[in-house]
Formats: C-alpha cells, structure tokens, sequence
C-alpha cells in the first residue's frame, strides 16, 4: 500500500474492492434500515433519469473505504429486489455479544429478525440476521473474527 492509497483525497494507485451493489424496490426505507441497524451512515447521494442511489459505509473509514451502494431504479419502484436470501447475506461484526441481543431485540420488534440469536462453532460465533426492506440477509456477529483475522494477517493498520 502506498502513500497515496491512505491519504484521503488522493487517487487511488492499485486496485481495491471498492463496494457491494443492491437493488431496492424503496430506496429510503433501504436507508433507513441501514443506518438504524448497522453502524452504516450515508456518504453520498447520486440521482439520474433511471433513479438514485445512495452510498453507505462506516463513518471515518478513510484508509479502506468499503461502500454498500443501495440502488432504487424507477422502473422497479415498489417492486422487492431480495438478492442475498435465505442464506446469502451482508456481514457485520459488532464489539459486544449484548450488541448482537439488542439489535436482535430491536428486529424482533421492528419485525424483521431472520435469524434469532445464536452460538456457532467458530469461526462464526454468536450471531443474528436481520432481513432488510426488500427481503436481504444481513448478520450481525460478535466473537467472529473476521476483522481481527484479516488485520493479524497483513498487521494492525487500516480503519477501526
């Protein structure tokens, strides 16, 4: 990794997996979901003749930006776009084992729990899953390692 590759507003010098990419029948309520159940926030917003999109990822994370790009097409407005289901799905590792209850807790009220608390051998660890707006596995994990692997492997640089 260069320099160049760290510093925000510089170019990017070798390639990178930049963003996941869903389809979605409503666009804001995508967003709404996003940003009340996982620790995304909203970084831009774009809009053509075809529809808009927004971009999502975790606030601060300037050395390796990894973007989950909601799509609303106008022609699919209305229409539920599940891509990741019943087992595909978008991971999210959090902190604390409590933090997977509430956010299972809160999907249980909200009704949109896929997957009710659990432990699992590991690697997986203790998990839930949650099912957006249009129908999109999305697991919450704590204990997973995911993180934790990837940055013992090349070190302890990158974002928190």
């Amino acid at each position: 990794m260069t320099v160049a590759d760290t510093e925000p507003g510089r170019k990017l010098t070798e390639a990178r997996w930049t963003h996941i990419a869903l389809p979605t029948s409503d666009l804001e309520a995508a967003v709404e979901f996003y940003t009340s159940f996982t620790p995304l926030v909203v970084v831009a917003r774009h809009q053509d003749k075809d529809g808009a999109n927004a971009w999502l990822s975790n606030q601060g994370q300037v050395e390796t930006p990894f973007v989950l790009v909601l799509v609303g097409f106008d022609k699919d407005k209305g229409r539920k776009q599940p891509q990741l289901s019943p087992f595909a799905h978008l991971g999210m590792e959090v902190p604390n084992r409590s933090d997977v209850d509430d956010t299972a807790a809160r999907a249980r009220e909200a009704g949109c729990l896929h997957w009710e608390p659990m432990e699992l051998p590991p690697p997986v660890g203790y998990i839930c899953a949650l099912n957006d707006p249009d129908g999109n596995v999305v697991e919450i994990s704590h204990n997973q390692r995911v993180f934790e692997e990837v940055r013992t492997l090349w070190g302890s640089g990158g974002d928190r």
